[in-house]
């Protein structure tokens, strides 16, 4: 009888084990199923998240945890290492060539917005009153170096040879008639940089958290047709993640084009 006893104990022990840990596994797995964690530099992109995405993704039970990047470097790495499930900060050409020297497998699955790139100065008001022999910041990373030239060449400026492409750089110049001159920064330094050179290239979220307006202060600056559009990206073979789903839905949904376009009033536009 005692041994019976016993027996009995160590199946309701074992049972009650088993229980247990099959309530702690879904606990877990319920948590995790619930909540993204996305990477995004802060303007506009932690901006649209935080005031329209969050809430839309709240609505369905998903919690929208944001982590904010100051860098083009940081989040792609995250991303791939699996700290973020997915990150919103860039456009397809960088992407690409950042894949390409890194070795990442990191996959674009919504446009989102254009951020046009201008030309700033804190010296001059007009393109016009642009000196000859002056020193004009760009970015120092490839896609958005190219791009800066490619806005220079366009009013004319500068001329670049015919198999420059995207990835162009100041060697890529064989037309130089106002005799510019570069400096090649990070692209988060340029702000910083206008009062030390004659005129930048900026890209618009760094321009907007400098408080520049790009549509009352850049001197020239993209049209609405820039191929660079911002995109959401995930690590590759997630594409199809129901969560993921979830998110590319409430980034493109009504509500944040409506925000885009009264919030930044044409210093962002969006591209869906």
């Amino acid at each position: 009888m005692l041994n019976k006893k016993i027996n009995l104990l160590i199946v309701l022990l074992v049972v009650g084990l088993l229980v247990v840990g099959c309530g702690n596994g879904e606990e877990q797995v319920g948590g995790q199923a619930d909540r993204i964690v996305i990477g995004a530099t802060p303007v506009p992109h932690s901006e649209i998240l935080k005031d329209v995405v969050q809430p839309l993704l709240e609505e369905e039970g998903i919690t929208l945890e944001i982590k904010e990047f100051t860098d083009y470097v940081t989040p792609n790495l995250a991303l791939d290492d699996g700290s973020i499930d997915a990150n919103f900060f860039q456009h397809l050409p960088y992407l690409e060539n950042f894949s390409n020297e890194r070795g990442l497998d990191l996959s674009s699955i919504a446009n989102v917005h254009v951020e046009p790139m201008g030309l700033y100065s804190e010296e001059y008001d007009f393109l016009e009153e642009l000196e000859d022999g002056a020193l004009i910041a760009i970015p120092n990373d490839a896609t958005n170096e190219g791009r800066a030239l490619l806005l220079l060449e366009a009013y004319g400026l500068i001329k670049l040879s015919d198999n420059a492409g995207l990835n162009a750089t100041p060697i890529d110049i064989i037309d130089n008639p106002r005799n510019l001159e570069f400096r090649e920064l990070e692209a988060a330094q340029l702000p910083r940089s206008l009062r030390d050179v004659d005129a930048a290239v900026i890209n618009t979220n760094f321009a907007l958290e400098a408080d520049l307006v790009p549509t009352e202060d850049a001197l020239i600056i993209e049209g609405s047709e820039s191929p660079y559009a911002n995109i959401l990206v995930v690590r590759e073979g997630e594409e199809d993640d129901k969560l993921i789903a979830k998110l590319v839905s409430a980034l493109t949904a009504p509500e944040v084009r409506e925000y885009i376009l009264e919030r930044y009033e044409g210093a962002v536009v969006p591209a869906f």
